[in-house]
């Protein structure tokens, strides 16, 4: 019993010593607790608390900031600037455009650098924006890429929006439409088809052919819109536009050729890109009637996106190759060869004939010449092709004699001025003057385009 009291005692020792020290403590703490007001040490505090990565900026390839700050509170400096390309944040993260696809590296806190040049970005809507109201049109959209290495300069969509107030904007501005909207794009097609068929051996830049306004072709009546000699060489079938012509040209191609060619163009699957964009449509060529593979020669029943046609413009102004567009800065662009350097260059002197004799005051400022093709195409609504409602696009390159930007404009439902050469070249030379202006490019010599009689004649002899 003696031992057993004596450990009790030994312990109850222990005990109030234990609580001695433990009161000791307590008081230190408050005494340096209370002298800071109440609050715990600054280091206490910073240890306590996980430390949270701020959201990444993204910035233009001209070092503008786009986006700053966390999430919640997001802050977009240029207002509306690619709007619809950059996209806004919630609570939780990016709802929207590259602030929704780039969620993983912004939310650790890495800037991102997009390759759209502002200056650029900012011309292209403010043309595509003053235009589109002109003529009360629907919607609109730009793209202007780098031809080496297909870097995406602008991606414009109108209308705009301000990013800052996205919460009062209705959702359907906030779709990116030059990545996202499919169209049949028309006559612009023509050029990707006569590239193909040059390429092959099919037909040669002088090779005539009958062309009447209007011919019976497999079970149908195909005509022309606009006047024409009754024999078109292949550069006039591009020069006036000739629905016609492209029935000769095509009528003894194999589907699969044509349509191996324009899967090689980027149609009918997405791009590898860090934006949502769509696949569009180019039915299997099993699929193809005569009827069929004609249509689709001159730009009706398929269909693609803006970027897509700029993707794919972009292999004639780039001597033959496809480079898919990004919009990282840094990315490594898929690249392949679809013409021979030859072919593509010959397409490019052509399109730039193209523009010199069809459409030089609409497309071209004098001394700066552009190569491209225009297309009308009438929408189908409930089934039908419309009477009223049309796409109008522009696509281009320049400078012709050795391009280094590729453009296509493409603008949906105007009431007025609805041809492709009324609108969308128009468009194409407001921005490509501007872009000449502040990369300070040189006129270019021994090629005049004659000016003097073209005023007059433009809007009847050169709709198309």
């Amino acid at each position: 019993m003696q031992e057993l009291d004596s450990v009790a005692n030994r312990l109850r020792s222990r005990t109030r010593t234990v609580q001695w020290i433990s009161a000791t403590v307590f008081i230190g703490l408050m005494l340096v607790f209370i002298p800071l007001g109440g609050r715990l040490p600054a280091s206490a505090a910073v240890s306590a608390v996980q430390t949270v990565p701020s959201r990444g900026k993204l910035y233009s390839q001209d070092n503008k900031l786009l986006a700053t700050g966390p999430a919640q509170t997001r802050r977009y400096p240029q207002g509306r600037l690619a709007a619809q390309v950059l996209g806004f944040t919630g609570e939780a993260g990016g709802l929207e455009g590259l602030e929704r696809t780039l969620e993983e590296p912004l939310s650790q806190g890495r800037d991102q650098i997009l390759t759209l040049n502002s200056s650029i970005q900012e011309v292209a809507e403010s043309a595509l924006a003053q235009a589109g109201e002109r003529v009360k049109a629907q919607y609109g959209s730009v793209v202007v890429l780098d031809r080496r290495s297909g870097a995406v300069l602008a991606l414009a969509n109108w209308p705009a929006f301000d990013l800052n107030r996205w919460q009062e904007t209705s959702p359907v501005r906030w779709r990116n439409r030059a990545a996202l909207d499919e169209f049949e794009p028309g006559s612009v097609v023509k050029a990707l088809t006569v590239a193909a068929l040059l390429n092959e051996g099919r037909t040669s830049r002088e090779q005539v052919y009958s062309t009447p306004m209007r011919r019976s072709y497999a079970g149908t009546v195909i005509n022309d819109l606009v006047p024409h000699p009754a024999r078109l060489n292949t550069q006039h079938i591009l020069r006036y536009s000739s629905n016609v012509g492209m029935t000769r040209l095509v009528e003894s191609v194999p589907p699969d050729l044509l349509y191996s060619y324009f899967r090689a163009y980027g149609l009918g699957e997405s791009l590898p890109l860090e934006l949502p964009n769509v696949d569009g449509v180019l039915p299997e060529p099993r699929n193809w009637s005569a009827l069929r593979q004609a249509t689709m020669s001159f730009g009706q029943g398929l269909s693609l996106s803006a970027l897509q046609l700029a993707a794919a413009f972009n292999v004639l102004a780039n001597d033959g190759e496809f480079v898919s567009p990004s919009i990282l800065s840094g990315t490594v662009a898929a690249r392949r060869q679809v013409l021979r350097p030859e072919t593509a260059r010959e397409m490019q002197d052509i399109l730039s004939e193209v523009v010199d004799e069809g459409i030089p005051t609409q497309a071209e400022v004098p001394g700066y010449h552009a190569a491209g093709k225009t297309g009308t195409a009438q929408v189908a609504v409930g089934g039908r092709y419309s009477s009223s409602v049309f796409t109008s696009t522009f696509a281009g390159f320049f400078p012709a004699a050795s391009p280094q930007y590729t453009v296509v404009v493409m603008v949906y439902g105007a009431q007025t001025n609805f041809q492709g050469s009324q609108l969308a070249a128009p468009i194409f030379r407001e921005i490509k003057a501007a872009i000449a202006s502040m990369r300070a490019l040189s006129p270019e010599q021994g090629k005049k385009t004659d000016l003097h009689g073209w005023h007059a004649r433009m809007d009847s002899a050169s709709v198309q």
